[in-house]
């Protein structure tokens, strides 16, 4: 039995209502114990319609005129006779509580299956009927949803019943989106009338409510929905700020309207431009007007509420836009085309503001009617997502529905699910993964897309990709550009996941601190957590050429196997003072036409470096003769330059091939040990003109996984 429901013999506590809460449009007052009389009075003739649900038949037929209404009938027999005893703790029969859910659903749109489900949604948790009479008397379809939002028992799964409920209905949300729909509805009539529970509960539950059930609304689009349990929300965790926000709305209610005069200059303006349109003043509801106050101080009267212009086709939305900019000042800054660029969760809008000439705002949305009921309606004015497709609705490349009920959100959700070690870490991952509420596309070279949270980074975008296959992940591409694997992505970013050959690649501990979505973290904690003291690779060791030694032309690197052994003559440098004998710093590598600075070193020599290498000021404090030198007419040079490199089977005979093709010689070469898949070389080569130093350093960056190539530098000093 839920937690609404009671004995009559043991009846409880009666609290408070809460506080009334604006809403954002009037629905029809309903008064639940005379409904709930009807519920046990009315007709119930088989030919007939019980009187009880005639509000939920006029609503329904408003939507959907040749419905059967005949479903609904049975539905309700059923749902009566089940529940026939059982009284909500309000004190009503407990029935008003499926058919207040129901009606919810029949205004915002929903069609005859899904509000047959609602009926029944609590007969299977509450009463003796089980789910293959559902199947039986009313079909699969019917029976799953009502599977869908049935709760797991406490007695079975104990403290975890209910996160595990949210993982049920969850996955039976991917097959079916309407089992979230009647989840909602029932979720905003419990909210409405939580002032019976104790205060400890209600805060309780609207606590889950703000983290998982208004994320939810969100994402599946249900602006209806949402902005009702936010302001229900609002009212039981924020109470004074609730009272202090009503109470201001209170007031700018009491005077003059600013926005009803704008509201009759934009009609004009339309009239005159010959496009029909209804223009409507939307009050803000109080979460809106808390968030107004909060980040602009104190509010005008035209922060109360935003005009909406509802026209008839797409091209009428750009049309009173182009209207709008031309009669009245624009705030352009405000602007936003939710219809060239829809929302992730399906809302399209033009979002636009006008100044007045008293420097009052005031924010218009427009919309087409078709739009005006998506936005308000969301999934649930899709209606079944098993009928063949209407003209309107989308179609795949490969001619089936493109089924904007599996949005990219909710497929990443069931994934990680599945990989969820325990409840509480599905709990709290599902809270965190809903508080990301804004999303991005990237494209795959493929020309494919993934859809990822803001903030996401290639680490990410390699497990949505590839699963528990992205541990092999060395790198990316990122704009055709190569990047580390925490970038962080932009929408409409072009990203080239690079692969590994390695099987027994390995994530890294580090790549933690760059996951944001659940699916990666997951795969990398479970793989960490089987691998214990994998994570070990030694830390990225130091660069030798950048040592004070190498500095003074006294170490040179490591040669490598069949270096060749002699030294060969650099790019000659004069001196003022004839005589001296001259060395190029292995710090920085100076070759012609860099700006150059000797200094008297041991032994009568000077060693020359480029004028910005930060060993010039060391050698300044350590007291060394500055000796003035200048470039001779030899263009032959030496220089030193370091490749970063994800780690690769044959990197290295790549590189070495390439420097050869482009006429270098090979001096001597370092390789380090490979740190999180990363692999530095370090090469001294002779070229024998310093003028075709870019194109060799060009040419050595195009070797496939590295992802960077630059002069060696000593570290500041």
């Amino acid at each position: 039995m839920s937690a609404e429901a009671t004995n009559p013999a043991t009846p409880g506590p009666v609290a408070p209502p809460a506080p009334t809460v604006a809403r954002r449009k009037s629905r029809p007052g309903i008064d639940l114990r005379r409904l709930g009389r009807a519920a046990l009075l009315g007709a119930a003739v088989r030919s007939r319609l019980p009187d009880a649900i005639g509000h939920v038949a006029e609503a329904h037929r408003a939507h959907h005129p040749d419905a059967d209404l005949d479903p609904l009938r049975r539905a309700y027999l059923l749902a009566e006779s089940s529940h026939r005893g059982q009284m909500r703790k309000s004190g009503e029969p407990y029935i008003t509580h499926p058919l207040a859910v129901t009606l919810i659903l029949a205004e915002l749109g929903a069609e005859t299956t899904t509000l047959t489900a609602s009926l029944l949604h609590d007969t299977v948790e509450d009463t003796e009927v089980t789910l293959d009479q559902v199947r039986e008397e009313f079909g699969e379809e019917v029976r799953y949803l009502v599977d869908g939002v049935t709760k797991l028992e406490k007695v079975d799964y104990g403290a975890a019943a209910e996160p595990e409920t949210f993982r049920k209905m969850l996955v039976a949300t991917g097959n079916d989106v309407r089992v979230m729909s009647i989840k909602l509805a029932d979720r905003l009539h419990n909210m409405r009338t939580l002032g019976v529970m104790r205060p400890e509960k209600q805060a309780r539950i609207a606590k889950v409510t703000h983290d998982v059930l208004i994320p939810l609304a969100e994402r599946l689009g249900v602006q209806a929905l949402k902005t009702e349990l936010e302001d229900l929300v609002f009212a039981i965790l924020l109470p004074e700020e609730y009272a202090r926000t009503s109470e201001l709305i209170a007031e700018n209610a009491a005077g003059e309207d600013p926005l009803a005069e704008v509201a009759d200059e934009v009609r004009a303006v339309l009239r005159e431009a010959d496009i029909p349109a209804e223009v409507l003043i939307r009050p803000r509801h109080s979460v809106s007007v808390h968030r107004v106050s909060r980040k602009r101080g104190p509010l005008r009267g035209t922060d109360f509420g935003r005009l909406l212009v509802l026209v008839n086709e797409d091209a009428d939305c750009y049309a009173v836009l182009g209207e709008l900019h031309t009669c009245l000042t624009p705030v352009v800054s405000e602007f936003k085309d939710f219809i060239a660029v829809p929302k992730f969760n399906l809302y399209q809008s033009l979002h636009t503001a006008v100044a007045r000439p008293d420097g009052q705002v005031v924010e218009v949305l427009i919309r087409t009617h078709r739009m005006h009921r998506a936005a308000e309606a969301g999934v649930i004015a899709l209606g079944n997502p098993y009928t063949p497709p209407a003209e309107e609705q989308g179609v795949g490349l490969d001619g089936e529905r493109a089924d904007p009920t599996r949005p990219g959100w909710l497929s990443r959700l069931l994934d990680w699910q599945q990989a969820a070690p325990d409840p509480d870490t599905f709990w709290s991952t599902l809270r965190d993964d809903l508080a990301q509420d804004r999303e991005i596309t990237v494209v795959r070279p493929d020309g494919g897309t993934l859809g990822l949270p803001e903030g996401a980074t290639c680490v990410d975008a390699a497990y949505a990709q590839y699963g528990e296959d992205a541990h092999a992940c060395i790198g990316a591409r990122v704009n055709g550009r190569l990047a580390a694997l925490g970038t962080v992505l932009s929408d409409g970013d072009t990203v080239q996941l690079l692969m590994g050959q390695d099987p027994a690649s390995e994530p890294s501990r580090e790549w933690l601190e760059h996951a944001q979505t659940p699916t990666a973290r997951i795969a990398i904690q479970r793989w960490l957590t089987a691998h214990p003291g994998a994570d070990t690779r030694p830390p990225e060791t130091a660069d030798t050429a950048g040592s004070a030694d190498n500095a003074e032309g006294q170490g040179e690197p490591r040669p490598a196997a069949g270096a060749p052994a002699a030294r060969p003559r650099g790019a000659d440098v004069l001196l003022d003072e004839p005589g001296g004998s001259v060395r190029l710093a292995g710090c920085c590598t100076p070759v012609p036409p860099d700006d150059i600075v000797g200094f008297a070193v041991r032994g009568g020599a000077v060693t020359v470096h480029r004028v910005e290498c930060s060993m010039v000021d060391d050698m300044k404090n350590r007291g060394r003769a500055e000796i003035a030198v200048r470039w001779g007419d030899t263009a032959a040079c030496r220089v030193t330059l370091v490749a970063e490199s994800f780690s690769r089977p044959h990197l290295l005979a790549d590189l070495t091939e390439v420097i050869a093709l482009e006429g270098a010689g090979i001096v001597s070469a370092t390789v380090e040990s490979p740190n999180q898949q990363r692999v530095r070389h370090t090469y001294t080569l002779q070229l024998p003109d310093a003028a075709e130093l870019p194109a060799l350093m060009r040419a050595m960056r195009d070797v496939p996984g590295v992802y960077d190539v630059s002069r060696v530098r000593a570290p500041a000093a």
